[in-house]
């Protein structure tokens, strides 16, 4: 039950974020709706996916648990390596500055990054689904965003270094709350120790 909730998650908060890159019918739907109402329902069909996927995964942690492999030590530790960019990417993608004129989309990367860390650390069907999914999604995204014609979004100026460097130090941050309480406390695995 909770596998299935998660999927349809997963189809609702892809379909809508798959809907975007298709930019004529994006257009032709903001045109009709209006700017506003297509946000407003972009949203709510986001934020419902969102749910499902976290009820369901949760669900299905709980009580419906199934393993296709068992990952070996040495790339739990690698996750755990590997996490570390790839906060620092998303927040990068917000501080604007070497980071993001260089990877141009460093939110794409730290969720690409995100997801491939944790297919690495989890060999349960559930977790191959959820971080395969959004692997896959990225990767579509990308390359979406290299035959649009229009940016994606309204120009935001870039900054410098200093903007890279409050965005690792806000990344380590971050990844220190991640890893230290919202891991354990709010996934239930323990990231460190």
């Amino acid at each position: 039950m909770g596998l299935l909730v998660m999927i349809l998650g997963l189809v609702l908060f892809f379909a809508a974020h798959v809907f975007t890159t298709k930019r004529d019918a994006r257009a032709q739907a903001i045109a009709q709706l209006g700017e506003g109402t297509y946000k407003i329902l972009y949203s709510v069909v986001s934020l419902a996916g969102l749910a499902l996927i976290v009820w369901g995964f949760g669900h299905y942690r709980s009580t419906g648990w199934i393993d296709v492999w068992y990952p070996p030590r040495a790339l739990k530790h690698i996750t755990v390596a590997l996490m570390l960019p790839a906060v620092i990417l998303v927040v990068a993608s917000y501080l604007r500055g070497r980071i993001y004129a260089t990877l141009k989309h460093p939110m794409l990367a730290g969720v690409k990054l995100w997801a491939f860390a944790h297919l690495l650390a989890n060999g349960d069907l559930g977790s191959i689904i959820l971080f395969g999914s959004f692997l896959g999604w990225g990767v579509y995204d990308r390359i979406s965003l290299k035959h649009r014609t229009d940016s994606g979004g309204p120009p935001i100026p870039v900054g410098g270094v200093t903007n890279d460097l409050i965005a690792v130090a806000v990344g380590i941050v971050a990844y220190l709350a991640l890893s230290f309480a919202f891991h354990p406390v709010v996934i239930g695995v323990p990231v460190m120790g």
